[in-house]
């Protein structure tokens, strides 16, 4: 029998796993299918775990969440002795299938370790999960999403102390506790009843809630009642957890908003969307539909776990989706010319290696640092947290991909805040005669021309892992010599500027455009951003034309 067939049967047959889990894995006939759930355990790393949902240990279900969950009760009772139990972990879920019952099991499993839980009753967003983290001083948090993937993932991001994503260190000592843990059967969850009994349970509502909001609007500028009311404003959660604190807040500020009805109640399949990922303007179409018929300014779609902002605003040629780049150069310009008389030069602005640079142009121009960081918001929360110590001040945080922080009150990117501040901001434009589309081209006129993209390939299986490998491999091949123009190429799997290793791959031209390719943490796909910097629109769309048929030369 190869190990394969062992895993295999191991599931269909022992009785640590329910009848459905066997029934599931015994009536799948492909043996792609099983190959697929069964070739190797889901992936934990640095954003924890991602995947589709179904049995088998390359599957998201409960019994890989218990694993999981028994390996960070015992990592964090290394690091926290005995006060884990009365620190505990904040449990937080989206609006995903399985979302709630894979919380249950995070915070029972806890529970059965002797590690208190503090889980959220209802649908939270990350940033929620990351402020209470700090707020209730616990040594850790889990927040059960997929962010923004397709209706059959679900994922499992585990955070430290401080409301921050675990750091590589502490991600790959949960690993080898998983990868030493074979036996399913070792991780099991206690009783609720016993675990509301014991005091190890701890059931969070609605004051929570209240507390994120009120610390989320202490971010605000001044405004008069005659700027809100200035602009028309539609949100949409995209049927997940951000619907009760953006309207909140965005309410507390006076706003005038509508919310897109067919979206606004949870559902984890998603039926009105294709995915629920805000960067894509098909998920903002049925808001652009309702602001289409009410004259609305601007419309406003956050993720599932309400960690990212899409936007949509309104033109003379209808409503144009704006970019992550695109609308965190806006948020910069915005945030620091509002807070200009406070600025000194420890005021920060951290991105990472992928977001476009014209943020940081415009950041230069403000007299304040910045600091690019790899992909990922944790490592701009470990910035965040080293300026606690040195005395530094972060002004605002985002990256390409529609995520943004102002303030401290979380380690992670934080879409209360930002829808917050984005009407705000298409508030006190509107006041002075500019639209947010007026203003960017005004940043183009100044700065440069910047055209940004993302494609992702997804290439699925063992067999397209081996394929993603091979793109890079050619492309670090290639070098300098990839297209003529380039004067350096990046390789951050050697540690650059003092960054830990990371297999992303960048390729630079003297005006500061680029192209970087990045294989993803947590799907089945590599990722290629561009950046293009040139004097107007035709010019960029012709150099990324040529660099993009390039880099289909190295994909095919």
């Amino acid at each position: 029998m190869t190990e394969l067939e062992k895993r295999i049967e191991y599931w269909k047959n022992d009785p640590c796993f329910d009848e459905e889990t066997r029934k599931e894995i015994a009536g799948i006939t492909d043996e792609k299918e099983l190959s697929d759930r069964f070739y190797r355990d889901l992936e934990f790393g640095t954003a924890g775990m991602r995947g589709v949902m179904g049995a088998g240990p390359n599957r998201m279900n409960k019994y890989i969440i218990r694993r999981a969950t028994k390996a960070f009760a015992s990592y964090l009772k290394e690091v926290f002795g005995e006060s884990a139990r009365e620190r505990g972990v904040v449990i937080a879920f989206d609006t995903r299938n399985n979302s709630k019952e894979f919380a249950r099991e995070t915070a029972l499993t806890l529970c059965a370790e002797g590690v208190s839980a503090y889980l959220f009753a209802d649908p939270s967003p990350v940033p929620l999960l990351s402020y209470t983290v700090r707020r209730l001083r616990s040594c850790g948090g889990v927040a059960v999403t997929a962010s923004h993937n397709p209706r059959e993932y679900n994922g499992y991001k585990i955070y430290d102390e401080t409301g921050c994503q675990l750091t590589p260190e502490g991600a790959d000592r949960v690993a080898s506790i998983i990868d030493g843990m074979p036996d399913m059967s070792k991780a099991r969850p206690m009783d609720e009843t016993e675990a509301l009994k014991s005091g190890l349970l701890h059931i969070l509502g609605e004051a929570d809630v209240d507390a994120f909001c009120e610390e989320v609007l202490k971010q605000a500028h001044p405004i008069t009642p005659e700027e809100t009311l200035g602009i028309k404003i539609i949100y949409t959660p995209l049927h997940g957890s951000g619907s009760v604190p953006v309207q909140k807040v965005l309410r507390a500020r006076g706003f005038d908003f509508s919310v897109v009805r067919e979206q606004a109640a949870p559902d984890g399949d998603f039926p009105t969307v294709k995915t629920p990922n805000p960067e894509d303007k098909a998920a903002l179409s049925l808001g652009i539909e309702l602001a289409e018929s009410v004259g609305a300014d601007i419309v406003l779609g956050t993720d599932p776990d309400c960690d990212r902002v899409g936007i949509a605003v309104k033109t003379g040629d209808g409503y144009k989706a704006f970019t992550g780049n695109q609308v965190g150069a806006l948020l910069t310009y915005y945030v620091l010319t509002r807070r200009k008389e406070t600025l000194t030069p420890r005021c920060t602005l951290i991105k990472t290696v992928v977001t476009s640079e014209l943020g940081a142009f415009i950041a230069k121009d403000f007299g304040i640092r910045v600091i690019d960081v790899l992909t990922g918001f944790k490592y701009i929360g470990e910035i965040i947290n080293g300026f606690e110590k040195t005395g530094d001040t972060f002004t605002i945080g985002y990256e390409e991909s529609y995520g943004y922080l102002v303030g401290t009150h979380a380690r992670d990117k934080d879409g209360v805040v930002a829808s917050m501040l984005i009407c705000e901001m298409a508030a006190y434009y509107n006041a002075r005669g500019k639209s947010l589309y007026g203003v960017l081209n005004e940043l183009y006129a100044k700065y440069g021309y910047f055209l940004d993209k993302v494609e992702s390939i997804t290439l699925k299986g063992e067999s397209g892992a081996e394929k993603i490998n091979g793109i890079m491999t050619r492309l670090r091949s290639a070098g300098e010599s990839f297209m003529p123009g380039v004067i350096k190429v990046l390789d951050y799997s050697k540690g650059i500027d003092g960054l830990p290793k990371s297999n992303v791959l960048k390729f630079v031209w003297a005006d500061g455009s680029y192209v970087a390719a990045r294989p993803s943490g947590t799907e089945p796909k590599i990722k290629f951003y561009y950046c293009v910097r040139k004097k107007d629109e035709t010019e960029a769309q012709s150099a990324f034309s040529a660099i993009k048929q390039v880099i289909s030369g190295y994909t095919e």
